[in-house]
């Protein structure tokens, strides 16, 4: 009887319609807000994530940024036959293409996928194995003390990540236009000095400021209520990288239709 009334929860959970998830999830949010019990484990804790995020993404980060440049200028400078086009073009368009969508956009999908799956993962398995009821026993609210540092861990250490990404995407194509003799290093470095739009980087940062809440409230969400058993951390891991995705390209044109 028991394994029924909870098969019947699970099936409950997972055919709610996308209006009850979002009030569910409003109300995830609503009860962060409240005052830590102890503002040095909250701090501990906020700290821990930020090193998780950070020093765990970064690998990852560095690698694709630099292939990514390194694609653009390849395929750019290929398509560049006509002698009426200067070759400078092709550090323009990476240096833009870098800032405006690939660091900022393409960048989050992939740490939806690396970031919030762990963080769905984590919370997934802390509601299976009980400690966060634990937890809400001893009377800690555990919206504030297990969701709310990844949320602001996520504000710290993405706008970083997008940073870096820019930075390593544009010296990645700098060095193999170099290498393979596509565009010569000095020409490179006068596309990319050209026609130089300062607001490009305000809003590669607008962008990383509402990817980190979406990459981080999505996967809290689903692992903080999943239940069942360790089939369902999985599905809830997976759910999570896809609605994160799906926002994240939903916000990415909203903001460039505003701000472009």
């Amino acid at each position: 009887m028991e394994a029924y009334e909870k098969e019947k929860e699970i099936g409950y959970f997972c055919g709610m319609n996308i209006f009850t998830h979002f009030g569910y999830y409003l109300l995830m949010l609503k009860g962060m807000f409240t005052s830590a019990e102890n503002k040095k484990m909250f701090w501990n804790e906020y700290i821990k994530q930020c090193y998780d995020i950070g020093f765990g993404s970064l690998p990852i980060v560095i690698i694709i940024s630099f292939f990514l440049g390194a694609v653009i200028t390849v395929q750019t400078a290929a398509q560049f036959v006509n002698p009426l086009i200067p070759i400078t073009t092709v550090g323009i368009v990476v240096r833009d293409s870098m800032l405006l969508e690939f660091a900022p956009s393409f960048l989050s999908i992939v740490l939806a996928g690396v970031v919030g799956s762990k963080i769905a993962s984590e919370l997934g398995n802390m509601r299976i194995s009980e400690q966060i009821d634990a937890l809400e026993i001893m009377g800690i609210n555990t919206k504030n003390y297990l969701i709310l540092p990844k949320i602001l861990a996520c504000f710290t250490i993405v706008p970083l990540l997008v940073g870096v990404s820019a930075v390593i995407g544009v010296w990645g194509g700098y060095f193999v236009g170099g290498l393979t003799g596509s565009v010569a290093p000095e020409v490179f470095i006068m596309g990319i000095r050209k026609g130089f739009e300062a607001h490009y980087v305000t809003i590669a940062f607008y962008k990383s400021f509402i990817f980190s809440f979406i990459i981080s409230t999505v996967p809290c969400y689903f692992g903080y209520n999943v239940k069942g058993g360790a089939l369902e951390i999985g599905k809830a891991g997976t759910q999570s990288v896809v609605v994160s995705c799906i926002l994240i390209l939903i916000a990415d044109y909203l903001v460039a239709a505003i701000a472009i």
